[in-house]
């Protein structure tokens, strides 16, 4: 399925292209639009204002890819307080990764020549922090013997 957000990704878009590409759709591509621009009638807009899965309710669109595609992984949960934290106002913070996550995100952008880039290198950082946040759900992960 093609997929489509704007371009310049942050945490919540690279994000939720690691969740899509992880746990629902594992031969989705990527559009990358210019803010305001006409959203492709053949793709799936995310973390775009007024669509399905979008900020809704104080949640960042990775929540609402976890909601909608009722992903009970508690891993994921918890990585949606951390997008949360970093990508929406939160009356409280209760995740200390959220603004480290947030930084080093906002660094893949820097580094990356493309958005297309910065997703492939967006899913090894997603990875690694699951990866971590596993451990302490008593999770075995890939290299963890």
């Amino acid at each position: 399925m093609k997929w489509v957000t704007w371009e310049n990704v942050g945490i919540d878009r690279i994000g939720c292209a690691w969740l899509i590409l992880r746990n629902i759709d594992p031969k989705a591509t990527f559009v990358f639009i210019p803010r305001g621009a006409a959203i492709p009638p053949d793709a799936e807009p995310f973390d775009i204002p007024d669509v399905r899965f979008s900020h809704h309710g104080g949640h960042c669109s990775f929540h609402a890819l976890v909601e909608h595609y009722k992903i009970s992984d508690p891993v994921m949960h918890r990585i949606a307080r951390i997008i949360d934290e970093a990508d929406t106002v939160q009356a409280v913070n209760i995740e200390p990764a959220a603004t480290g996550l947030d930084l080093i995100c906002e660094g893949v952008r820097l580094i990356s020549p493309n958005d297309h880039a910065a997703i492939e290198l967006g899913k090894q950082v997603y990875d690694a922090v699951y990866a971590r946040l596993a451990l302490e759900h008593g999770q075995a992960t890939a290299g963890s013997d």
